[in-house]
């Protein structure tokens, strides 16, 4: 291992305790990170995990989640807060625009050193090319000054497939759907937002987007978390990181290396409030 391979680190989602532990590991110290968003909500310190983000400075890089833009959203005044968000110390903080400001300025997708890096999935018709400029133009939306008004039509389920000819809002929509949400879609690319079960719990006529035939991005491997319901998931053109750790699971991170079987895993066990149980494991 060089000092510059990065670690992945799967869906924190406020857990703050959880995550100072993992950053704490010896294989972690000082390494660079790369997060695959929903970096904030449900768990128990999302003001002091996005304190902590921040800190981290050129060490890390990030992408956007669902979560991260609901945020957003919520702080733009476009969206409601939910029953179980933890968003409410961060809209009251002193330092709230300095955070969302950081907040709206990561990207919705990352390709680095071989790696693409996004929250859910890639629809079977984008090139890895074409994923990262349509992640470009809504990039450039949420950073510009007009992000408010922008954020507000990111929302809604449909257009549910893509289309080049899609524009304006749709084309937004469609976009962050795929990047932030899929979990499950047809061959055709069809994408349904209900199911978040495991893959033998997939709708008729439905795929993991990641099996779908066809897939333009295979050769790429992927790196994502957003589903929890399959845990670790690792193939040789794909990681899955959300192993649940809001949800009394763990917090994974995994090395980024190009070969399969150098793909160290290190985890943290979590609380179901998303506390940290103080034991680590480093698994081969």
């Amino acid at each position: 291992m060089t000092a510059a391979t990065p670690y992945a680190i799967g869906d924190v989602q406020g857990c703050h305790a959880s995550l100072s532990t993992l950053l704490s590991h010896p294989e972690l110290e000082g390494a660079s990170l790369r997060f695959v968003g929903d970096l904030v909500n449900r768990g128990p310190d999302s003001l002091g995990t996005l304190r902590l983000l921040m800190s981290l400075g050129e060490r890390a890089r990030f992408v956007l989640g669902n979560h991260d833009i609901h945020l957003l959203a919520v702080a733009a005044g476009v969206r409601r807060p939910g029953r179980r968000d933890t968003l409410g110390p961060i809209l009251c903080a002193p330092d709230k625009d300095s955070l969302l400001d950081w907040l709206r300025r990561q990207p919705l997708a990352l390709l680095e050193n071989g790696f693409l890096l996004v929250h859910a999935g890639m629809l079977p018709q984008w090139t890895v090319e074409q994923a990262m400029e349509l992640a470009a133009e809504v990039e450039k939306l949420l950073r510009g000054p007009n992000w408010k008004s922008a954020i507000a039509e990111i929302f809604g389920n449909t257009p549910s497939t893509w289309s080049d000819k899609l524009k304006g809002a749709d084309r937004v929509r469609v976009t962050v759907n795929a990047l932030t949400r899929l979990r499950f879609c047809t061959p055709a690319g069809e994408m349904e937002f209900a199911s978040k079960g495991t893959l033998e719990d997939r709708p008729a006529g439905f795929l993991p987007w990641f099996d779908a035939p066809g897939r333009k991005s295979v050769g790429t491997t992927i790196v994502c978390g957003h589903w929890s319901a399959l845990g670790l998931l690792m193939r040789p053109d794909l990681i899955s990181l959300d192993t649940g750790c809001v949800w009394g699971n763990k917090l994974t991170a995994v090395r980024l290396e190009a070969a399969p079987a150098a793909r160290h895993v290190v985890q943290v066990e979590c609380m179901e409030d998303g506390t940290l149980i103080p034991a680590i494991n480093a698994a081969e």
